[in-house]
């Protein structure tokens, strides 16, 4: 039987497997910790070429892809979402779906997860978590994203109304199947922080991402980095704009951090501002909500832009002039270069409570997207009595 298996839907997925691994094999089980396999779904990230620069790195046996399949693949299944007009009626159609859903996907599969001893799936909400369940194969969930369950508890939503009727069909009965904890088949789910969420699952459990960070030494870092940058040239580069040094080369000198990192005018220092980008949205709005929120950012200083790993939009077209960070860069990585800094970091719904290489961070959040869309599409929290607090 095989060691473990990190299921991966996005960049981060893969960020946080590799902490999760480098923490093991540094663990009480260094030394005999066993081989990890690394699943990469195309889903809904184009991978390119990293499963080859993991592969280099030697941190893990083997890297798969994974051809996993949205349910709009399988025209058949769109007859089990037409509403029967009773919670009976869409139970029953509810339950066909389930199970069709999951043998239908069987073919993609790319393993015999049987094999593993532990498996590890990133946002179980996806096909895999279907196919998993119904297939009576265990396994530990983890969030989709950094404190994704405080901003958006996508269970709770997905399955407002009878709730707890939900949840009891899936996680005693296995008929149907609901995220984040509550899959029969689930152990757990791992979370950054339980006293952040409003309504925790009792399956929840608590690691933060901040200890396993911390543990990571000079080499660990350097493994990272050699997997998540296409470009590292590239990326020192706008590192030293940015007047930062980093973990593998000499920090830049002094002088040269002034002349490439302070953007000055009339003899004033101006601030370093970093526009985090979101996938929000249609991309025509999109495009002008972060013309918008540049605008109005560089009349306090310049402006560095990083694109979100599975953002579409052409921000090298549309901001030519600006510094730009390589997409598949996860921005806490950025961490790892001691003396990059920046006066602000701003973002439209990426949590920002990862990031140390900033004074002031800003997560402008849903009254900030109101006006730009129905706030009935981007305020599910409210619609299922969590009220959130922006950080501004």
């Amino acid at each position: 039987m095989n060691d473990r298996i990190y299921v991966c839907h996005t960049y981060y997925h893969a960020y946080v497997a590799f902490l999760k691994e480098l923490h093991l094999r540094r663990g009480k089980f260094a030394g005999a910790a066993g081989e990890a396999a690394l699943a990469l779904s195309s889903m809904s990230t184009d991978f390119e070429r990293f499963g080859e620069r993991v592969k280099a790195t030697g941190l893990f046996a083997d890297v798969i892809p994974f051809d996993e399949k949205r349910e709009d693949y399988f025209p058949e299944l769109a007859a089990y979402r037409q509403d029967k007009g009773n919670i009976v009626l869409n139970m029953w159609q509810r339950i066909l779906f389930t199970k069709r859903y999951a043998k239908l996907e069987a073919p993609f599969i790319p393993v015999d997860f049987k094999k593993y001893r532990e498996i590890y799936v990133f946002c179980d909400s996806d096909p895999i978590g279907y196919y998993l369940n119904q297939n009576k194969i265990r396994y530990h969930a983890l969030e989709d994203g950094l404190n994704c369950l405080v901003h958006f508890d996508a269970a709770r939503y997905d399955n407002r109304g009878h709730f707890g009727l939900k949840a009891f069909l899936s996680k005693r009965l296995n008929l149907i199947f609901v995220q984040n904890g509550y899959g029969k088949y689930c152990l757990d789910m791992e979370v950054n922080s339980i006293s952040a969420i409003t309504m925790p699952c009792p399956y929840y459990r608590e690691l933060p991402r901040q200890q396993l960070v911390d543990e990571l030494t000079r080499e660990d870092k350097d493994i990272i980095l050699r997997a998540f940058v296409r470009d590292m040239d590239g990326l020192f580069e706008k590192i030293r704009e940015c007047g930062g040094g980093s973990p593998g080369r000499d920090a830049v000198p002094q002088e040269e951090k002034r002349e490439s990192g302070e953007a000055v005018t009339g003899g004033k220092k101006r601030d370093r501002i970093l526009i985090l980008t979101d996938p929000l949205c249609t991309l025509d709005v999109r495009e002008q909500i972060f013309r918008d929120i540049v605008a109005e950012y560089e009349k306090q200083g310049q402006i560095f832009i990083k694109p979100h790993p599975r953002d579409e939009l052409d921000y090298r077209e549309i901001f030519p002039g600006y510094p730009m960070f390589d997409a598949t860069v996860p921005m806490e990585m950025l961490n790892f270069f001691p003396d990059l800094h920046f006066e602000q970091v701003v973002t439209v719904f990426t949590d920002l409570k990862g990031i140390r290489f900033a004074d002031k961070l800003i997560r402008l959040g849903d009254a900030f997207m109101d006006r730009y869309e129905d706030p009935e599409i981007h305020n599910q929290n409210k619609r299922i009595g969590i009220e959130e607090k922006d950080d501004v």
